[in-house]
């Protein structure tokens, strides 16, 4: 989380990487140690974890359930992380939107992205899975 050598943290959207902060210091206080297992992903390892998945799968179809092309992908831009540990998951369902940090997907419970409206208004409905999302059409 804090480690500015490491590409997956140091490529993040500085706004997101200075809420994703914000939120890991305050849970430090709380005992929640925050790590990001994806952060930043370059365009070539967004594509080998599609083919993955479409492995994995059995279908393009089913694989764009989980994982986005590389054009599309928050992770590529700099727009997404995922977060490891459930003590941590759990600590940013119950104070993520403080932050703007919020869970996009309803079956990717460790995917947050930066809402700063959510810091006013609480973070948007999920979408199902990011075959819901518009974005994820392009």
């Amino acid at each position: 989380m804090f480690d500015d050598e490491h590409p997956g943290v140091a490529n993040l959207d500085p706004d997101l990487l200075r809420a994703l902060r914000a939120a890991a210091t305050e849970a430090a206080d709380d005992g929640i140690e925050f790590y990001v297992n994806s952060g930043w992903r370059s365009p070539e390892y967004q594509d080998r974890l599609l083919h993955k998945a479409i492995s994995e799968h059995g279908s393009a179809e089913e694989a764009a359930r989980w994982v986005a092309t590389a054009n599309t992908s928050a992770h590529v831009a700099g727009n997404a992380v995922d977060i490891g540990r459930s003590d941590a998951k759990a600590w940013l369902s119950q104070h993520g939107a403080k932050y703007g940090l919020c869970q996009i997907y309803r079956n990717e419970p460790w995917h947050y992205e930066l809402r700063p409206e959510a810091v006013d208004h609480g973070c948007p409905a999920m979408y199902a899975d990011p075959t819901h999302d518009p974005r994820m059409r392009q």
